[in-house]
């Protein structure tokens, strides 16, 4: 058995990044649990609380209960790194992960970046360090809209048959409909399911989630 951490900025980043993989972790017997770092509607005009929708969606997923770290809605960058590795830090040592699900570092919104700055940093290598694996997910809405300029273009070298597990994924995004726009925009069910086709055709299967491989430890 593994334990899974999937560490992201907001609430339906997770399942929109890694959904589906995680479903699978769970039915393989390895225990899940989700950190939010910022919750996702503090720069918003509406008085939301996504908290309730997370619980929801990580119970479909399998996952235990998530973790709040309750920071500002994108405001990352407002904080000191080392404040966010520290929350990180703590987390990941209390929990134990061997894997690590997190958001890849090219995404055009700035909690995205610190997240991923912030996991990385959490997990340098150590001795006797927890963390194995570390893999980055793309974002819908986020992951393809930055810039191909900056040099930080999601290039994914790591895919999950997921086909037995998008209705879970889907059944889970439900949770956050109110984040779900009409198609074809990028943020809708139409995009989730036309991705997850695309990304297993790239790979010989009906659906798949793609990742880049930050790091992979064999000792």
């Amino acid at each position: 058995m593994n334990k899974i951490l999937i560490i992201v900025a907001h609430p339906d980043d997770e399942v929109l990044g890694c959904g589906a993989t995680v479903a699978k972790h769970v039915q393989n017997g390895d225990r899940a649990k989700v950190v939010f770092l910022a919750d996702g509607f503090g720069s918003r005009d509406d008085d939301g609380n996504r908290d309730n929708s997370a619980e929801r969606a990580s119970k479909i997923l399998g996952c235990e209960n998530p973790f709040f770290l309750n920071l500002p809605d994108n405001q990352l960058d407002t904080i000191p790194l080392l404040d966010i590795v520290k929350k990180i830090e703590k987390v990941i040592e209390g929990f134990q992960p061997s894997v690590i699900y997190t958001h890849h570092f090219g995404d055009l919104n700035i909690d995205h970046q610190i997240t991923h700055k912030a996991v990385m940093t959490a997990c340098r290598p150590q001795p006797n360090f927890c963390v194995k694996e570390i893999y980055s997910f793309e974002t819908l809405s986020a992951t393809h809209w930055q810039s191909p300029s900056m040099k930080n273009v999601f290039n994914p070298n790591y895919f999950v048959g997921v086909s037995d597990f998008m209705d879970k994924k889907i059944k889970a995004l439900q949770c956050y409909d109110n984040e779900m726009r009409e198609a074809p925009h990028a943020r809708s069910y139409e995009s989730v399911e036309n991705l997850s086709k695309f990304r297993g055709g790239l790979v010989g299967v009906k659906n798949a989630e793609a990742f880049c491989v930050e790091r992979i430890t064999e000792q």
